[in-house]
């Protein structure tokens, strides 16, 4: 196959020597940098390209996709979960034959992890396929078909030990829950991959592996899409495309929604037909889609999400958080019963007190009296099947559906939500919302996600301590090529450890002083280069040198347009400073409150709401390891020159350990007026708090008011709710235009932002975490009306 493949590349040499665009191979030594468009490579006949595309907010992954599709539609992508920024970031074969992908700092984020004394070189063939030949055997090192992400190419096998992993959600590239692989009995699978749970969904594994045309007893474990759109797998399945036949381009890709599809693209438009999908798979069928106690249904042929009564959401950002019931269930047992649903199934999970042809009464006493059961199938075809179920997932309803559910309940309970008040339509684009999951603001919610938090914290600490024995007894020693390419000083801090002597006399020994928070004052600085930077003396710092060294270093390489950078620290002895860009404007509270300054216009506080909340999604979703910044304000809002905002004080939490695992933060953080109620009520903190925070932020841009002038001096019960009440009542007794601040000029007024302001501001503020967006739905309502404008 190696051969083979080589062979077709010295064939297509003319044509890739004469693509205008692109280039044809990289050579050991040279990179590709992500600042520069024309940098990528190209497949001989110009079908794929290879090269930097952005995944997000200066966020760009290296990839390879079809050149010629409406979107740029990816097929591979090296660093799919870890991006890298637009700054310095480069993908470079090194002499040694290993082609490795470095961010700003020089750090490795993705390699090869090939080695080769010959000479190499990186090819991306007509197939799709990269590869690393090593010319002096023509044999491919390494390849990209052999770590496949979402998509499966023609002539690309899907073998043991490699798997489809589909996107997180549609328009991203993150990792999803989705799998498509061989399982241990040689059957190729749909599995969901959930953070608590984990499940077959098809083939339907009720109806058994013969039933759905598959045999386990081939061992090879191999599957491939051929060329004229046919696909074979060693355990029988197979299908061909609606238009099989040589001539189309095709992918078969694992999307967000669960569902496997086989796409053909029309070249004359540059768009995908879907060309086969498994016809035994609805969409319903597929699991973790509408979360516990949830049921799938579908409205106007698209399925849709619905609690049943007496439940409420978990998240209404995210379907797959399922539902709850809204009183706790008692363990007495004459306190319970049970609330019929017509028609419905719950997939999965069954006791092993399963029975069949018993009584219905006897099935419900079974679950009644086993704390493990939490509700049960019963069949309705007169075959008196009962199914016990542990949990309930995988809820769905049709008319055909030959069982009804059975929920248990409290009866002292009354239902307070219908099953339809918080209904979802999982169209396209709402299935996408609903599978946002990840995204960490509600990382705290479950252990899974508490050791996978506590799981990158510890590594970034062991990467670090273990650079630095590599330093102490390898590298005098030895002098490396590839660490001198990448730089070994940027590779070890990423950013300059300074002197307290040097920021003594950078500050004017502490004297200009430019701002006071809760971690320290923030002083004015010149260095001796002559940069401008902003120096904060922290406070109350109880860790030791290396531990804050180790935190640091990780806050250091969060990097983000609309958060402050960091540009290095110091540690001696009792002293711990840390050193920032200087932003020009100052804090955002300085030009909102101030009768002194220019009022900001319309457009100017929508801008700065909108670049918050990019900065603020940024920490709790995109981040390696997902940040609470426990203090958004007006103060902790800088803006730049051209008034884009830049969220400061970020990573703080990193700092200052008090952290504990079961409660959240030991002691309330942030400032009065904008904490959320949950910091008052020693509940967990999550990234909610922050969304509660950036609502009441919200309200002031639109107002012109600070939260503080309607604090009293003598605490109430709601006493952070005061500027939330004022806004309320405003709007309904005299009108919208009554809150907005009268320093915004009447010419500016656009009602559909303010309207849109007032709203989110709103939704962010709910007193229920669970009922306020995350930040990136946030920046989704708030671009909707700026992309109508």
């Amino acid at each position: 196959m190696e051969f083979f493949g080589f062979f077709v590349l010295l064939f297509l040499a003319p044509v890739m020597a004469s693509s205008s665009t692109g280039m044809p191979r990289l050579k050991q030594g040279s990179s590709l940098t992500v600042d520069k468009e024309s940098e990528f490579l190209i497949s001989p006949n110009g079908t794929f390209s290879a090269g930097f595309l952005e995944v997000g907010t200066n966020a760009f992954g290296f990839s390879i996709w079809f050149t010629n599709s409406a979107e740029k539609t990816v097929v591979w992508m090296a660093n799919r979960d870890r991006p890298v920024s637009a700054k310095q970031s480069k993908m470079t074969l090194n002499r040694n034959g290993n082609m490795v992908l470095t961010d700003a700092y020089g750090l490795i984020v993705w390699s090869t992890d090939t080695f080769s004394t010959s000479n190499v070189e990186a090819h991306l063939l007509e197939t799709g396929n990269l590869v690393l030949i090593d010319q002096a055997t023509t044999h491919f090192i390494w390849e990209s078909f052999d770590f496949p992400t979402d998509t499966l190419l023609p002539l690309q096998h899907l073998v043991k030990n490699t798997t489809l992993v589909s996107v997180r959600s549609k328009g991203t590239h993150l990792s999803g829950v989705y799998n498509l692989k061989f399982d241990d009995s040689n059957v190729l699978d749909l599995i969901y991959n959930g953070p608590q749970l984990s499940s077959i969904y098809w083939p339907i594994v009720s109806n058994g592996v013969f039933a759905a045309g598959r045999t386990p007893y081939n061992s090879s474990r191999i599957a491939v899409l051929d060329e004229f759109g046919r696909f074979i797998s060693s355990d029988e399945l197979e299908f061909m495309a609606s238009d099989y036949g040589f001539g189309p381009k095709r992918r078969l890709t694992l999307d967000y929604d669960g569902i496997l599809r086989l796409y053909s693209l029309d070249e004359s438009t540059g768009f995908w037909d879907i060309s086969w999908l498994p016809g035994s798979l609805d969409s319903c069928h597929v699991q973790g889609l509408c979360g516990e106690y949830a049921i799938c249904t579908y409205k106007d042929l698209k399925p849709t999400c619905t609690c049943p009564d007496g439940f409420e959401r978990n998240d209404l950002s995210d379907w797959s958080k399922g539902c709850r019931p809204s009183v706790n269930l008692s363990n007495d047992h004459d306190k319970l019963d049970f609330m019929q649903l017509l028609n419905t199934n719950y997939y999965g999970y069954d006791l092993e007190t399963l029975k069949f042809t018993i009584s219905f009464e006897d099935c419900r006493n079974s679950c009644l009296t086993d704390t493990r059961c939490k509700g049960f199938l019963y069949a309705t075809d007169g075959q008196g099947m009962c199914f016990p179920k542990s949990q309930l997932v995988n809820g769905f309803r049709t008319p055909d559906t030959q069982s009804d559910a059975y929920v248990k309940v409290t009866t002292v309970s009354s239902p307070t939500v219908s099953a339809q008040a918080d209904e979802l339509i999982c169209s396209d684009t709402e299935i996408l919302l609903t599978n946002n999951d990840a995204k960490g603001e509600n990382s705290d919610k479950n252990g899974y996600m508490r050791y996978l938090r506590w799981f990158v914290g510890s590594f970034g600490v062991i990467e670090v301590i273990c650079f630095g024995f590599w330093w102490c007894f390898v590298f005098r020693k030895h002098v490396n090529e590839e660490m001198i390419n990448m730089g070994y000083i940027v590779l070890a801090l990423g950013f300059k450890r300074f002197t307290y002597t040097e920021l003594k006399r950078a500050t004017k020994n502490f004297k200009e002083e430019i701002g006071k928070g809760g971690f320290g004052s923030v002083y004015k600085a010149i260095l001796d280069d002559g940069r401008v930077v902003a120096v904060k003396r922290l406070e109350g710092i109880l860790q030791g040198n290396t531990e804050f060294w180790a935190e640091v270093s990780i806050i250091g390489n969060i990097n983000h347009r609309n958060l402050v950078k960091l540009w290095g620290f110091c540690t001696e002895k009792n002293h711990k400073l840390l050193v920032y860009e200087y932003v020009k404007n100052g804090s955002l509270d300085k030009l909102l409150f101030s009768d002194s300054s220019p009022a900001l216009g319309l457009e100017q506080r929508y801008k700065i709401a909108v670049g918050t909340a990019k900065g603020l999604s940024y920490l709790h979703e995109e981040c390696l390891e997902w940040v609470l910044h426990c203090d958004v304000k007006p103060q902790n809002i800088l803006l730049d020159d051209q008034l884009e905002p830049k969220v400061a004080d970020f990573g703080m939490s990193k700092l200052f350990k008090d952290v504990t695992h079961d409660v959240g933060f030991s002691r309330v953080r942030g400032t009065r007026g904008y904490l959320a109620p949950e910091w008052m009520m020693n509940m967990k903190i999550d990234a909610k708090a922050d969304v509660y925070s950036y609502g009441i932020v919200l309200l002031e841009l639109v107002s012109g008011k600070c939260v503080s002038d309607f604090l009293s001096a003598v605490a109430q019960d709601n006493e952070f709710d005061h500027l939330v009440q004022w806004m309320t009542n405003k709007i309904k007794q005299e009108g919208l235009k009554e809150v907005i601040d009268p320093r915004i000029p009447e010419n500016e007024l656009d009602m559909k932002k303010v309207e849109k302001l007032v709203s989110v501001a709103l939704l962010c503020v709910q007193e229920d975490r669970h009922s306020r967006p995350a930040m990136s739905k946030v920046v989704e309502l708030l671009l909707e009306t700026e992309e109508q404008a």
